[in-house]
C-alpha cells in the first residue's frame, strides 16, 4: 500500500550567514563544496492510522541531502528528510520537510463518519547537537500545510555504538508535541462527526502527543550502501490519548517494526 504510506521529501535549502560570508571571502559560490544525496526505501508494519489498534504493511521512501562533514554522520529513520548547510561539527541545522498523506474512511472502519483529512505537507527547521561522539540529540519543528494548520515538534536522543565491524546498534527516547490545529484534524470530533460516527464529541487542546523509544541495528554493507532493521514503540498521551476516537475505537499503544536500505551518492559542486 505504497499510496497510503507517509512519503517524505526535501522541501527547501537553508542559507547560513557564516557559510555565505566564507564563500564570498574565498571567491566561491555558497554551493561550492562536497555534498551527499542519500536515497532508499523502508518497509514496515505500522498502525493503519495514528491511534488505530489494527496494523498493515507499508513502504516509504527515505531521502536526505546536505553538505558532507569531516566524518560520517549518524542518521535515524525517524529523521524527516532535511537539507542543511550549517554544520560546524558538534552542531547542525537547516530546513526539514515532510509530505503528509490524506486520511479517510478507507483507512479503517473506525473512521466512518469522520471528516477526511486532506493530503498536505509539514515544513520547518531542525537542529542536531552532538555532545559526545556516541550521542546525538535532534529536534524538528514543522508547520502543517493543507492537511492541518497546527505545529508539530519531534524530539529524539540516540546513543550509538559499533558492536562489530560495520554493524551499529542505536536507540533512545522520543517524544512528540503538537498544537490544537494538528489535534483538531486527526483527533477532534465535532457535533456533525459525532452524529455520523457515534463517537463522543471531543475538542482537543495543545500538548504532548506521544512518548516512547526506538532502536535500530544498521549494517554498512559498503562505503555507501547500508541496511537496517528497526523497532519503534510509542504511547499516545495528552490530547491524542484523550480523544474519543482512541478511547472508544483505537489504542494508545503504537508499535512499528521494519527494515530499510539506503544508498549514499557523493558529489562536489564548484
Amino acid at each position: 500500500m505504497f499510496h497510503r504510506s507517509v512519503v517524505s521529501i526535501s522541501l527547501a535549502i537553508v542559507f547560513s550567514s557564516p557559510a555565505l560570508a566564507l564563500a564570498q571571502e574565498s571567491g566561491q559560490h555558497f554551493w561550492s563544496g562536497d555534498w551527499y544525496l542519500s536515497v532508499g526505501v523502508a518497509g514496515f508494519s505500522a498502525p493503519k492510522f495514528e491511534g488505530s489498534r489494527r496494523y498493515e504493511f507499508r513502504f516509504s521512501p527515505l531521502i536526505s541531502a546536505g553538505r558532507q562533514g569531516s566524518a560520517p554522520r549518524f542518521s535515524s529513520r525517524n529523521d524527516n528528510p532535511s537539507f542543511a548547510l550549517m554544520d560546524n561539527g558538534a552542531f547542525r541545522a537547516g530546513l526539514v520537510g515532510k509530505f503528509v498523506p490524506s486520511r479517510d474512511e478507507g483507512d479503517g472502519h473506525e473512521l466512518k463518519g469522520m471528516k477526511k483529512v486532506k493530503w498536505g505537507a509539514e515544513a520547518g527547521g531542525f537542529v542536531e547537537v552532538y555532545p559526545t561522539d556516541f550521542l546525538r540529540a535532534r529536534a524538528e519543528v514543522r508547520q502543517g500545510i493543507r492537511s492541518h494548520d497546527g505545529v508539530v515538534a519531534d524530539l529524539a536522543v540516540d546513543a550509538f555504538t559499533d558492536i562489530a565491524p560495520n554493524l551499529q546498534l542505536s536507540g533512545g527516547p522520543r517524544a512528540t508535541f503538537a498544537t490544537s490545529g494538528y489535534y483538531d484534524a486527526y483527533y477532534g470530533v465535532n457535533a456533525k462527526q459525532s452524529a455520523a460516527s457515534g463517537l463522543d464529541q471531543y475538542k482537543p487542546s495543545s500538548g504532548i502527543q506521544s512518548y516512547g523509544a526506538g532502536a535500530a541495528l544498521t549494517w554498512k554493507a559498503t562505503e555507501n550502501l547500508s541496511a537496517s532493521s528497526f523497532l519503534e514503540y510509542k504511547r499516545l498521551a495528552g490530547p491524542a490519548a484523550d480523544s474519543s476516537l482512541v478511547q472508544q475505537r483505537g489504542s494508545k499503544n503504537q508499535l512499528l517494526i521494519g527494515v530499510s536500505a539506503t544508498y549514499r551518492f557523493n558529489f562536489s559542486l564548484q
